[in-house]
């Protein structure tokens, strides 16, 4: 196994990566969804969407990888 780009192994670390990433954001959005709903600000309640935006982005770019292997 070889680490040189261009290898296939070299995309290997690229599917673990973005799924941890992707349950990151995802738990981080629930975390901070009950203090923004109950603060009533419409500026608090953006960061769990982005939150979740963020882990769907990274679960996206995973599944496009993993086709790829």
């Amino acid at each position: 196994m070889t680490d040189q780009p261009g290898t296939a192994s070299g995309q290997g670390y690229v599917v673990p990566i973005t799924g941890l990433l992707a349950f990151l954001f995802a738990l981080l959005a629930g975390i901070s969804a009950y203090p923004a709903v109950s603060s009533g600000s419409v500026g608090l309640a953006a960061v769990p969407v982005i939150f979740a935006v963020a882990s769907v982005i990274s679960l996206r770019l995973r599944q496009r990888y993993a086709q790829k292997e």
